[in-house]
């Protein structure tokens, strides 16, 4: 993480557009965030597009704007990303997922730096930096047909790769720390910290989902917790796993963490035992057995 943070503080500076690839939810947007913050744009702020979500026409249009007509419901002049960016940034999220046709209109901006709005036959001038970001391998997308080539050797001029969660370990803590400051604060929760135990079991997941997953935890962990520190219970079922000290193993054993975990989203839910089966994934029958050989 620390060549890819020292890439992100090399380019930053510069006018080069940015390639930023990694697996969805590792944090590329976080990335883009703070390479602007680091530019001469910072002041013009940076706007940011999913060109997953958005089928080519409308794509298009949100991109470039469109003239009056140029489409049914098009009734007046419309300022595309690109315009309304002038003096900072632009972010193509998942550009992996751009249309092909619209892929040469992207190109041809960042050859010369004109663009077309949507019917109109004047070039405009593009005065702003493109970050991009994508999950999925370009050159083999390239070579597959799905991605041009010419627009990915264009990309590919400075790309940044950001380590999965898992491999940036000292990460997890710091960043669920921030995690649990912002939602502590939002729920209004005077919750301080994360026992030891807790850090061990969250440095020890996988997080197939990455930082999203981890701040989904987090923000979970704090609705459920009452006290001033996270311990194990806080956590979904799935983290909740013995730590290496033999004495732990007695503490935090999986019968003793599903009763714990169970009692407290119970007292979250003020007992509604409807609530809690559905917040536990669980079917209510099966709840009150559980209730019952626990004598809860």
């Amino acid at each position: 993480i620390r060549e890819t943070i020292a890439l992100a503080r090399k380019v930053a500076p510069t006018e080069a557009t940015v390639l930023l690839t990694g697996a969805t939810g590792v944090g590329k947007e976080v990335f883009a965030n703070a390479i602007h913050a680091a530019s001469p744009r910072a002041g013009a702020g940076m706007l940011a597009v999913n060109c997953s979500a958005l089928h080519a026409e409308l794509l298009e249009s949100e991109l470039f704007g469109h003239v009056a007509g140029a489409f049914t419901g098009a009734g007046k002049d419309k300022k595309g990303l690109v315009e309304a960016a002038k003096g900072g940034t632009l972010f193509l999220d998942e550009i992996g997922d751009m249309p092909l046709e619209l892929q040469a209109k992207l190109l041809r901006v960042l050859e010369t730096g004109d663009y077309l709005r949507v019917g109109d036959a004047i070039p405009r001038k593009a005065d702003v930096r493109f970050l991009a970001a994508t999950h999925r391998d370009l050159a083999l997308e390239g070579a597959n047909g799905r991605f041009r080539q010419d627009l990915y050797y264009r990309l590919a001029a400075f790309v940044i790769r950001i380590p999965n969660l898992a491999e940036r370990p000292a990460d997890i803590a710091l960043l669920a720390q921030a995690f649990l400051r912002r939602f502590a604060a939002k729920l209004r929760k005077p919750i301080t910290g994360i026992d030891d135990a807790t850090l061990q079991l969250l440095s020890a997941h996988t997080w197939p989902g990455q930082v999203r997953e981890l701040r989904n935890v987090i923000e979970r962990a704090c609705i459920l917790c009452d006290g001033p520190e996270f311990d194990p219970p806080s956590l979904p079922l799935e983290l909740q796993r013995p730590v290496s000290d033999p004495s732990a193993l007695q503490v935090y054993d999986l019968e003793h963490v599903e009763r714990e975990h169970v009692r407290r989203v119970l007292q979250h839910t003020g007992g509604n035992k409807t609530l809690a089966a559905a917040l536990l994934g669980i079917g209510v029958t099966t709840l009150y057995a559980k209730l019952k050989k626990w004598e809860l």
